[in-house]
């Protein structure tokens, strides 16, 4: 008779820690997946290509400035250099580049094929390509981004946006090429920096009158600049410092904590697991 209620005893401690063991296992595999979850969801930020946007607005007939918005997508190379080629069916004759902390700046301009008329001048020749240049042991490190800041003008009336074929090179050497026009229905698999226009202002001009007579000089200065470097940094890490708010690095930051909070909840379960396991102990015979 005891040795029956001892063997009853047993298979339900079996039975009991059976069930304790497969509840673990449960548990285990939904936080082992929230965290997985976590982790793609908010690395997948870091995945971004070099884009351009207005500060406030890019009106038509107008001027703007824009920054190039410049992500480092390796995690062993630095980027240290940008070149942003302009359209030559919408040429912008005013470019004038804002000094970037640590980079060499070079405006490129040619002729063009057909003047064109700005502010009651013929304008010959326009903006071809702007050109930054990290200085030595600099760059956009990983897990960086840099702005690259531009006033441009006049913009065009009869576009509804522009397109920046951009090459990004890195120092090891690697060139990645940003030129790929954006269609319908589908990012392209290397989208170029698309600037869009908006619809300009009731006085015609799409800016204000001191935006604009801001622009002229802007322009006259970029003219007599035309192939000039300028602006190194004397802190080596000022590119760093300008980009210290990295987005990209804020999503692997944030991955890793969803990591640590699955591993956190792994832990919980199987201690829970096992005090339940250790309160249906072996009764008495």
């Amino acid at each position: 008779m005891n040795a029956s209620r001892t063997n009853t005893s047993r298979h339900a401690v079996s039975r009991a820690s059976t069930t304790g063991r497969t509840r673990i296992t449960r548990r285990v595999a939904v936080v082992g997946g929230v965290a997985a979850s976590a982790v793609v969801l908010l690395a997948g930020p870091a995945l971004a290509h070099v884009s351009v946007q207005p500060v406030g607005e890019a009106a038509k007939g107008g001027y703007a400035t824009v920054n190039f918005k410049v992500p480092n997508e390796r995690d062993d190379a630095s980027t240290v250099k940008l070149e942003v080629n302009f359209p030559t069916e919408h040429p912008l004759a005013s470019v004038a580049p804002q000094s970037v902390p640590g980079w060499k700046i070079a405006v490129t301009k040619s002729k063009l094929a057909k003047p064109i008329e700005m502010h009651g001048k013929q304008i010959t020749e326009a903006v071809s390509k702007v050109t930054w240049t990290a200085a030595k042991g600099g760059g956009v490190a990983p897990g960086y981004f840099q702005q690259f800041p531009l006033s441009v003008g006049q913009l065009p009336e009869d576009a509804d946006q522009l397109v920046f074929k951009t090459l990004q090179t890195y120092d090891n050497d690697e060139v990645v090429r940003w030129i790929d026009a954006p269609t319908e229905g589908a990012e392209p698999e290397s989208p170029a920096p698309v600037l869009t226009l908006t619809a300009a202002s009731e006085d015609g001009h799409g800016a204000a009158a001191d935006d604009k007579a801001g622009e002229d000089k802007a322009g006259d200065d970029a003219k007599a600049g035309t192939d000039q470097a300028s602006a190194e940094s004397d802190d080596g890490d000022g590119e760093n410092a300008a980009a210290s708010d990295s987005s990209d690095g804020t999503a692997r930051g944030l991955g890793i904590a969803g990591i640590v909070i699955g591993v956190a909840g792994v832990a919980y379960g199987v201690l829970a697991g096992r005090r339940r396991t250790s309160s249906t102990g072996t009764p008495a015979s």
